[in-house]
């Protein structure tokens, strides 16, 4: 018996899953393959695209070897990847050089001449900002991080890259062409470049007042798509080093954030979920377009035709975790030359966070390790632990983190409700850190909502990927993605907890209150000397 299904592939930072997606949303299973991110001087973050790609075929191969389906049973393939990341390539879709990670913050040097001078607010001549809000929802953010920044960085700091460029792609739309060979975009995933018209979302297209204005050679850009619409077949080649049969369709894709929606099953408008993995966000559809300036949000375009979703991020959540684990428990140093952790070591630190109160006795814990973008975009922030004693713990750092995590993500949900209009409902929760029983509680409890703990929450993303390519080939509807989804348990807020969070969340944002400028002093200190900032 034949069971048609998606070739799933989510390219994460840490590494691309790619699943097996039933095209009645059953997934049949996963396999994951790691990669490397380098982190460089001056906020530089990249990955090498062709350890992309042949991650993506050994997880692929892999997969395919377990007999779950047929490899002829594969009819289509859809991509889902990290967002506000750029891969230069070639007229043959060869990647020139290393990709810019969505955490490099190297362009912001070159953002000056894209504000604009003159009459300024929030430090965008104001005629620009208009544009861009009236237009694309949002603006580009001075971190440095969005999309335009990455190219203008390569135009700029590497003119040579920029120069051979046929086009600039978000890291989903580079591996369409690897399986295509089209070059193209979608309406959601080609949005931080700030140059796309989004008012009408059937016809999402490129402005060219907003091109000028970016500095960004318009024929290096990709033809845009719907998130739904077919690309054509995976090239034969292609198909047999992926160990699949000829024939399947390859579906545009979208990025993570949307992805995550539809895998979380909050499909519906101002259904919200949590996502925490690297980083961390609260979201929902919308219907409707709208910009917060000051809080470094917007409704964009949704990988669903016609509907808009509240995009946001926090930079590091479940990074703090890791973090944790591999600088300070368990690195690789003179102190500790194996440099192994555990492989049960999240487990264990769910066991010591458990044995610590509530409030880690005081211990605060910032998780601003990269900077943050919600809601405030502040790339000099920077976090640490604050309040500690001689007799903080090892555990106690472990819950400081887990709750200091939530707290963040507290200070975003008031945002993303006032900018909803509304209070949130129960929060569908993903990610890889909705696996931990404890940090579900400690986040309702800190957030005051009822958490529903996703079955397998850290396939949210290739799960969405495989909707998407259903839909996109008309095997389900949009419709269906809410009945798609299982509950694996429903965490409510302790009520006895709520007035002791309510003060370490007070203290939380007194100290980014007061501390800001220090931060933004601090960060001229690099490699033994002052740096301009």
């Amino acid at each position: 018996m034949t069971r048609p299904c998606i070739l799933a592939i989510d390219l994460g930072t840490s590494g691309p899953k790619v699943a097996l997606v039933g095209v009645d949303g059953v997934m049949l299973g996963s396999e994951f393959e790691p990669t490397a991110l380098s982190l460089l001087p001056g906020g530089g973050a990249e990955q090498d695209p062709e350890e992309w790609w042949r991650a993506i075929v050994t997880a692929s191969r892999r997969l395919i070897a377990r007999a779950l389906a047929d490899k002829g049973d594969v009819v289509g393939v859809c991509c889902t990847s990290m967002w506000s990341s750029t891969v230069a390539v070639d007229r043959d879709g060869v990647a020139i050089g290393p990709a810019i990670n969505w955490m490099d913050s190297r362009g912001a040097a070159h953002l000056g001449p894209v504000f604009g001078g003159g009459l300024r607010v929030e430090g965008y001549n104001i005629a620009r900002l208009l544009r861009w809000i009236r237009l694309t929802g949002g603006a580009p953010t001075h971190s440095g991080k969005d999309s335009l920044a990455h190219i203008l960085f390569l135009k700029h700091e590497r003119p040579d890259v920029y120069a051979r460029a046929h086009k600039f792609l978000e890291p989903k739309d580079y591996l369409n062409v690897r399986l295509t060979g089209e070059f193209a975009a979608s309406f959601d995933s080609i949005a931080l470049c700030w140059v796309t018209d989004n008012r009408d979302l059937a016809r999402v297209a490129y402005d060219p007042a907003l091109l000028d204005i970016s500095g960004i050679d318009p024929e290096k850009l990709p033809a845009l798509r719907r998130a739904v619409d077919v690309l054509g077949p995976v090239r034969p080649e292609v198909a047999r080093e992926l160990g699949i049969g000829e024939g399947a369709l390859v579906v545009t894709g979208t990025p993570d954030l949307q992805s995550a929606a539809l895998g979380s099953g909050a499909t519906r408008d101002f259904e919200g979920h949590l996502y925490v993995g690297t980083s961390s966000w609260i979201t929902c559809h919308v219907p409707f377009k709208k910009t917060s300036l000051l809080h470094n949000m917007g409704a964009l375009p949704s990988a669903i035709p016609g509907r808009y979703f509240i995009a946001c991020e926090q930079e590091c959540a479940g990074k703090c975790l890791s973090y944790l684990r591999d600088t300070v428990f368990f690195p690789r140093d003179p102190l500790n030359p194996d440099g192994a952790a555990p492989e049960d070591t999240y487990a264990r630190f769910d066991a010591m966070a458990e044995s610590v109160p509530a409030g880690s006795d005081g211990l605060l814990f910032l998780p601003w390790l990269y900077g943050e973008r919600t809601p405030v975009d502040d790339h000099s922030l920077r976090g640490g632990f604050f309040h500690q004693s001689l007799s903080t713990t090892r555990a106690h750092m472990i819950r400081a983190v887990l709750e200091g995590v939530a707290l963040n993500a507290r200070w975003l949900l008031g945002h993303v409700e006032s900018f909803a209009g509304r209070k949130f409902g129960p929060l569908n929760f993903i990610g890889g850190g909705a696996r931990s029983r404890v940090w579900c509680q400690i986040f309702a409890d800190v957030l005051g909502h009822e958490i529903r703990q996703l079955k397998a929450p850290l396939a949210a993303n290739v799960r969405g990927a495989g909707f998407l390519g259903a839909v996109g080939l008309g095997h389900m509807s949009f419709d269906d993605l809410h009945a798609r989804v299982e509950i694996a348990e429903t965490f409510t807020p302790d009520g006895g907890r709520g007035e002791l969070y309510d003060l370490l969340f007070d203290e939380f944002l007194r100290h980014h209150r007061v501390n800001r400028r220090a931060h933004a002093r601090l960060a001229r200190v690099h490699g033994g000397a002052l740096v301009d900032p």
